[in-house]
């Protein structure tokens, strides 16, 4: 039986909630498709910062490093928990991950399934055939590069720096990675091509200029591929508008991080966004709505996008391992909450329900029978 470590950081908030619910999965998976995770329990966090002054425990990084197949991650971030540089306690967990790793991609999907309607195109409309789109986010450079600093004199901060940092490399890997994922994919619900489409700022920023022309060079190799080009504020007009259009997005840092949150309206709730942060050697896979304390300790939380995490999880270890009965499980998870959806039983508040999040975590793993 083949056997694969997954390290399971929890975090905080609604993160611990959402994941015990992907961890019941994990464990349905496990038994009906006879594989065997281990789960390597890590605790780290705003919280945890509090009551031990670290924000996740002494040699977590290397047991994701060095022992971990993939990693499993909550979400971070607490009320009153920050360190003494400013920063949330916690994000040396997501930042240290994605930099220690080097995770270059941040893959985030966004898919309205059948049974939910989003809030733009109003509930009379079946839209859910016009959104299933991936933005693939380049995860290591840009304005999130540790360059930056401050200036206070007297007391007072007077003047902050963000430096914005695009290399070559980094452009290339992101970019070839987003035109392999088309390659994969069915193409554009519009008219079915498969196209890329390079969102930048090149009418104004340098960073965005290398980046576009590193796009040209690496679409020059991807032939049956259809080039396409859009400014960031157009883009988020057009993704609104017309998100049948597009297939996968490449994009840099900061204009990923926020168009990405501002498409996962088209998918009905961020509690329905899931995401990957995938390098060559190592993948962290994560829910992108965040800890939302005000949320926490209620069982409310939709656990949905951890477990379609879980999902791209297991399709992530089937290419890296070769296993055909991982793809087939991650397939099965994504139809078990598509059938959910549908039966409209379960559906936490986000959704229009009222259902608990473990009973949403309940009603998923009951479909999952490998059948």
């Amino acid at each position: 039986m083949d056997k694969y470590k997954i390290a399971v950081i929890g975090g905080d908030g609604i993160g611990i909630e959402v994941i015990r619910e992907s961890i019941k999965v994990i464990k349905k998976i496990e038994e009906v498709y006879s594989l065997d995770f281990e789960l390597i329990d890590i605790q780290g966090g705003g919280e945890y910062f509090l009551t031990s002054g670290k924000e996740w425990e002494d040699g977590s990084f290397e047991i994701c490093r060095d022992e971990a197949d993939a990693i499993l991650l909550g979400a971070v971030g607490w009320p009153e928990a920050n360190l003494p540089d400013g920063n949330i306690a916690g994000a040396g967990i997501v930042f240290g991950l994605r930099f220690g790793l080097d995770l270059y991609a941040n893959v985030r999907p966004t898919k309205l399934y059948k049974g939910i309607t989003h809030k733009i195109q109003g509930k009379s409309k079946r839209v859910w055939d016009q959104v299933d789109l991936v933005t693939v986010r380049e995860n290591t450079e840009g304005l999130y590069t540790p360059i930056r600093g401050s200036l206070t004199r007297g007391g007072s901060e007077e003047l902050a720096i963000d430096t914005s940092v695009t290399t070559y490399k980094g452009a290339q890997r992101v970019i070839e990675f987003g035109f392999e994922l088309a390659g994969r994919r069915n193409g554009a619900l519009k008219d079915g091509k498969k196209r890329v489409t390079c969102v930048d700022k090149a009418n104004v920023l340098q960073g965005s200029r290398l980046f576009r022309s590193v796009y040209n060079s690496v679409a020059m190799r991807y032939s049956g591929i259809e080039k396409d080009y859009a400014f960031i504020d157009a883009y988020l007009q057009w993704l609104i508008r017309d998100p049948d259009y597009f297939d996968v997005i490449v994009t840099d840092n900061m204009f990923g991080d926020i168009s990405s949150d501002m498409a996962a309206v088209l998918g009905g709730s961020l509690g329905m966004a899931p995401s990957a942060n995938i390098g060559d050697n190592h993948a962290l896979f994560e829910p992108i709505h965040g800890s939302a304390p005000k949320h926490a300790g209620k069982d409310k939380a939709n656990p949905m996008a951890a477990i379609l995490s879980t999902s791209m999880m297991l399709d992530f270890l089937s290419r890296k391992f070769n296993n055909p009965k991982l793809v087939k499980a991650g397939i099965e998870i994504e139809q078990a909450v598509q059938e959910t959806i549908l039966e409209g039983k379960t559906l936490t508040y986000d959704l229009g329900g009222s259902a608990r999040c473990s009973d949403v975590g309940s009603a998923i793993i009951s479909k999952i029978t490998n059948s």
